[in-house]
């Protein structure tokens, strides 16, 4: 078993008090927690997201955009557990109508593409799966897991005027500007066990007790480990929430009885 290491990040849109179990930073706007990845599973990441304000309007590009675009780094796939949200909290994903890239890049000068957005009221245990070259922005007021590829390649559409470098050319070049597919999304996926995402990329479960024989053969490997609402154990250590663990396999975790968790390993 391997605790990971976890990192903080700041972001101009964070909070200064994080919720339980996280520590307080004073006068710090923490936005991300990451958990580096380890040698074995270097393909994934995973996150933790507070936010107090919105984030960007931004897109992430494919594996083969990457390329095209002479990034350095892949691709970036990603999905959302809404752990928490404040009131009226809401999500950007997508567009309700169809629009081509010059649309997109009138839309994005002159600030209205956040109006043409779909945002989707969300709560714990929502669900959102996020394929490359999906134009969206996480709201204000909400708490969240985020599993994805192990890239840091963000192009900004738009920034509510934060004096920071936006990527109209690349955002343009990537975009999909259209509806986000209804079966990406999903609600109350914490109050049952079930499969979350299986891609291209990662494969992703929630654990509520002991996993089904199933679960337990999909994680015969070396695994990621997050618990939501209860302690686990992996090779007999404990693992807090707030945490992530490498396990061997499955067969390793000792699952709380009824809490919740996540396991995660690349696809």
């Amino acid at each position: 078993m391997k605790l990971l290491p976890r990192r903080i990040v700041e972001k101009p849109w964070g909070k200064n008090d994080l919720p339980p179990p996280f520590e307080s930073y004073s006068g710090k706007s923490i936005g991300e927690i990451w958990f580096e990845p380890p040698p074995e599973l270097p393909s994934v990441l995973i996150k933790y997201i507070f936010t107090s304000d919105k984030l960007s309007v931004q897109v992430h590009p494919s594996d083969a955009q990457a390329r095209a675009l002479g990034e350095q780094d892949r691709g970036k796939e990603e999905c959302w557990l809404i752990l928490d949200a404040e009131p009226g909290a809401k999500l950007g994903i997508g567009f309700g109508q169809h629009l081509d890239g010059e649309a997109l890049r009138t839309a994005a000068l002159d600030g209205s593409i956040e109006g043409l957005m779909d945002w989707y009221p969300v709560q714990r245990g929502d669900f959102f799966y996020i394929p490359a070259g999906t134009v969206h922005a996480i709201g204000a007021g909400i708490s969240l897991i985020e599993i994805q590829q192990n890239s840091d390649i963000t192009y900004r559409f738009y920034d509510y005027g934060r004096p920071r470098e936006l990527h109209l050319e690349q955002s343009v070049a990537v975009a999909r500007g259209e509806p986000h597919d209804p079966s990406l999304r999903r609600h109350d996926v914490l109050s049952k066990p079930g499969k979350l995402a299986s891609g291209k990329y990662f494969l992703a479960d929630c654990v509520i007790g002991e996993p089904a024989a199933d679960v337990q053969s999909a994680y015969d490997g070396p695994c990621l480990v997050i618990p939501v609402d209860a302690a686990v154990a992996v090779a007999g250590e404990a693992v807090d929430v707030g945490h992530c663990a490498l396990a061997a396999a499955a067969a390793d975790v000792a699952f709380s009885v009824s809490g919740t968790c996540l396991l995660v390993r690349p696809a």
